[in-house]
């Protein structure tokens, strides 16, 4: 039996705002449904999977999925919830960006499903890109008046005291835009629901009312809550900035610990919206790190599961493995084994040194790496480095040094790294080159 979407979203938490008739019409057919992204990056963060997981549930639902990407209205700006413009992309890099979005969206819609109801991928660059300034606002521009437009509250906001930007012309027609773009998928492909974020509501409505008084048709939309942190901090973004769905932006462990790191107040509130996991599946597992929430069980289920998802099964084992290099007894074994990007991603911020491999090969003793060689950023001194040597709390690669006279006979870590480590926290990267 296939789910009831807006029950699911209900229950998730996932709606903030509805047309009334949703359900009806849902009920009534197949129905099709859109999420639109903005394409200025090529890459997701995870702000945007919230409008992501809609669409799933909607596809999951037995209904038809359409993420269409502003590649026009990208090129303008949207004025919700931003109080200055932005840049304006040129096709070529928007072409891009539509590409990998599409890889990146493929591991939670299915663009080849068996029915009516695979998902798909349309932007909007493909029919604005023909029209006319004339055309438009002869055709579009006359049906909502100016007063309609003003009453919206992003551009009150922005036209507001508050503002010392004020809003251009071009922002302002942006709701226009997006409004088309609803009427041309109710057309084209009887497109009948919008949804989005609850700061879309007033670009979402004006879609239903150009549907109404150009076609005479009814269309709806559903909006969700705007994410908060339980601490008032913006969600997915960290000191170094955006949670980024591509590795290369965001390490596949950054990634895993991003959610592994989430408080538990927010917990709750993520797994329901980031998670495909059922109800009962969901307040079991609360149940559980309810009664043990140092074993952080919400966090681990969903960080495992999204970043298998979004990179791969094999991603996830290195984010593992990494994780244990610095929170658990790992071996040496294991930090030969995880790659390059994962280890610097793992020690980026501990303290480094580049030396040379014909110093290293000069070296005496393993003291004499780990003060005079490493400039003095392991340890000041070599009396330093014996002592604790002695006292049994120094391990280069994971391996404890019993003798401070110990010949240095290191296996580089992929052919250029070494790690020390002395006590429990404090590690040292030396790039050997």
């Amino acid at each position: 039996m296939q789910k009831n979407f807006i029950e699911e979203l209900q229950w998730r938490g996932m709606i903030h705002d509805m047309m009334p008739g949703v359900e009806k019409q849902l009920a009534k057919e197949m129905s099709s449904a859109y999420v639109g992204i903005d394409p200025t990056a090529d890459s997701l963060h995870i702000g945007h999977l919230v409008g992501v997981m809609m669409l799933k549930h909607f596809q999951d639902a037995g209904h038809k999925p359409i993420v269409l990407l502003g590649g026009a209205t990208g090129m303008i700006g949207d004025p919700s919830g931003k109080s200055q413009e932005r840049n304006l992309l040129d096709e070529e890099t928007l072409r891009h960006n539509e590409a990998s979005l599409k890889a990146q969206i493929e591991n939670f819609l299915d663009f080849d499903a068996k029915g009516d109801n695979s998902a798909e991928l349309v932007n909007n660059y493909d029919w604005m890109k023909d029209f006319s300034f004339l055309g438009f606002i002869r055709d579009v521009g006359k049906h909502i008046t100016v007063n309609y437009m003003m009453a919206k509250d992003s551009v009150k906001k922005r036209l507001s005291s508050e503002s010392s930007e004020g809003m251009s012309f071009t922002e302002f027609t942006y709701q226009l835009v997006q409004g088309y773009d609803f009427l041309h998928l109710f057309r084209e492909k009887n497109c009948k629901l919008q949804m989005g974020g609850s700061d879309q509501w007033g670009n979402i409505t004006t879609g239903t009312e150009m549907i109404r008084k150009m076609d005479q048709g009814e269309a709806f939309a559903v909006t969700c809550p705007l994410i908060k942190k339980a601490d008032g901090s913006k969600f997915g973004k960290t000191e170094t900035g955006n949670i980024w769905l591509d590795p290369k932006k965001t390490s596949p462990y950054k990634f895993y610990q991003f959610w592994l790191n989430a408080s538990d107040e927010d917990m709750s509130n993520f797994i329901r919206i980031f998670s495909t996991k059922g109800k009962e599946e969901i307040e079991a597992l609360e149940k559980e790190h309810n009664e043990a929430p140092h074993l952080r069980v919400l966090q681990k289920a969903l960080a495992e599961e999204l970043t298998v998802r979004v990179h791969s099964q094999e991603a996830l084992d290195m984010a593992l493995k990494a994780s244990s290099i610095l929170f658990g007894k790992s071996t040496t074994e294991e930090l030969q084994s995880i790659d390059e990007d994962t280890l610097l991603s793992v020690f980026e911020g501990v303290p480094q040194v580049t030396i040379s491999k014909a110093d290293l090969d000069k070296t005496e003793n393993v003291t004499d790496f780990l003060s005079e060689l490493t400039q003095g950023v392991v340890f000041p001194s070599k009396g330093e480095a014996r002592k604790m040597i002695k006292g049994g709390g120094v391990s280069i690669n994971k391996e404890k040094v019993l003798d401070a006279n110990a010949p240095v006979e290191l296996s580089l870590l992929q052919g250029k790294y070494i790690l020390a480590q002395k006590g429990k926290k404090n590690y040292f990267l030396v790039t050997v080159s």
